[in-house]
């Protein structure tokens, strides 16, 4: 059976070259993400530019997805590290203010003064550095550091528990969202998104300059668990972003609200990715630690549609060996089962309980494939929520988009060809690729899925065809 975790790769110095690109598309990545924290505009239109190339190369579906930075709070620049220790004052000041003490630097963000509080938690680093808020300013807090360390330049802040009022978009956001929509990407994700509103907010932004990618919101604070039914409903895809997240929220309970939010974007039908740290040692270890298999087979029993690698494929020595390993690891677990979340789908409409049923009748047909007849890709994404058994599960489309859209969603393997006229003749096109690609043998059961409105095929309709 084909593999049905989907993964994303994060392309950087490590992996910009085409080849490399190429590399890891054969090794199994079926989605390229591009981290606008860190790439230039130039760059990022190149790597989107290889990608293109590389997967027509091959005639493989593979989207690109541009991460945008967010309001993210950061220090500024500092002439050398600061070398940190227990019972040191650090002072966080606005930009244009002098400095009071030896160890100050700025903040990217001015309200910072206004929304924290003295006793309040400051982490920087994603957890390398846990400090304490002591003194509250109107233009500077001053923090007594609570474990050693080096804090470097642009290092990210972190304050579990304290509610920011930061915009949901940035001006270099625009900026990113605007060439983003030039290089037609297929997926957008925005970072710190809080509620419902931030992800509309996006993605009306992106619609005002005719963008026409799908928006992934990223969850990486208190706020958005506060919110998060509605952020999944307002979605098209939901990132559980555990490096934030786990430095807002207790450690332990991290693995309790991963699987939370996947249940919650099972019920809802919205696609689901985890992120972050899944084979961290790989940056720099040919081989994963045993800790790092059991967390990435969790994931996959979990079922979520995606995986996502970050520093291990952009800067780390080994990528197409992580990719490997991720393969091995989500294949296996694949073969044992998975925790059938796609049992608890909420089943709100005429076109989702159709999917129900066609996902029923190709499950039941030991040799059966099932194939979905779209247009926009809907119905696809309903019927993958489902979560199928069958070995073969595919989705047509004519549209280019679409087709490399649906490349991230669990399970489906898309091919894009034009619908003819006839339906007879579509699905006869459909039962000929598949055996040209030897995905089906002649008098295979095939069961079509579609909600295309013709004269032989009503919409939300289900066919057994045989190839």
């Amino acid at each position: 059976m084909p593999r049905k975790t989907k993964l994303i790769c994060t392309l950087g110095p490590a992996t910009e070259s085409e080849e490399m690109i190429g590399t890891l598309i054969d090794a199994g990545t079926n989605v390229f993400r591009l981290n606008m924290s860190h790439a230039k505009h130039e760059w990022a239109a190149e790597m989107t530019r290889r990608v293109r190339r590389a997967a027509e190369q091959r005639k493989a579906q593979i989207p690109v997805l541009f991460d945008l930075t967010g309001p993210s709070i950061r220090t500024g620049d500092l002439e050398k590290p600061f070398e940190l220790k227990l019972g040191d004052v650090v002072e966080f000041r606005n930009s244009g203010t002098a400095p009071a003490i030896p160890l100050s630097t700025t903040v990217n963000y001015d309200g910072l003064m206004a929304d924290v509080k003295q006793g309040n938690t400051l982490v920087v680093d994603n957890g390398a550095l846990l400090m304490r808020i002591d003194s509250v300013m109107e233009d500077r807090i001053l923090c007594y550091v609570k474990t050693p360390g080096t804090m470097g330049s642009r290092r990210h802040i972190n304050l579990p528990g304290v509610r920011l009022n930061l915009p949901a978009l940035t001006e270099k956001d625009h900026k990113d969202l605007a060439l983003a929509v030039e290089c037609k990407a297929d997926y957008i994700a925005g970072s710190f998104v809080r509620d419902a509103a931030h992800v509309r907010e996006l993605r009306e932004a992106m619609e005002a300059i005719d963008g026409e990618a799908q928006i992934v919101a990223k969850v990486e604070d208190q706020e958005a668990m506060k919110n998060i039914d509605a952020i999944i409903q307002e979605a098209d895809v939901i990132m559980v972003a555990r490096g934030d997240l786990g430095v807002e929220i207790d450690f332990e309970d991290l693995p309790i609200v991963q699987r939370r939010i996947v249940k919650r974007c099972h019920e809802l039908g919205t696609r689901v990715i985890v992120a972050t740290q899944m084979l961290e040692s790989m940056i720099s270890n040919p081989t994963p630690t045993r800790a790092e298999v059991t967390d990435v087979s969790n994931a996959a029993y979990e079922e979520a549609d995606c995986l996502m690698l970050s520093g291990e494929t952009s800067v780390g020595r080994y990528p197409e060996r992580c990719v490997e390993a991720i393969v091995r690891i989500a294949t296996r677990i694949e073969r044992s089962g998975g925790l059938g979340y796609g049992h608890n789908v909420l089943l709100r409409d005429e076109r989702q309980k159709v999917a129900r049923a066609a996902v029923t009748l190709a499950d039941s047909l030991p040799e059966g494939r099932l194939v979905v007849l779209t247009r926009r890709g809907v119905l696809a994404n309903h019927v993958a929520m489902l979560r199928p058994k069958t070995a073969g599960f595919y989705a047509f489309t004519p549209n280019e988009r679409v087709c490399r859209q649906l490349a991230l969603t669990r399970g489906i393997t898309p091919f894009r060809m034009a619908f003819a006229t006839n339906i007879e003749e579509t699905i006869k096109r459909v039962g000929e690729h598949l055996v040209a690609e030897g995905l089906a043998r002649p008098g295979t059961p095939i069961v079509i899925v579609s909600d295309i409105l013709s004269d032989h095929f009503a919409a939300n309709s289900i066919l057994l065809h045989h190839a």
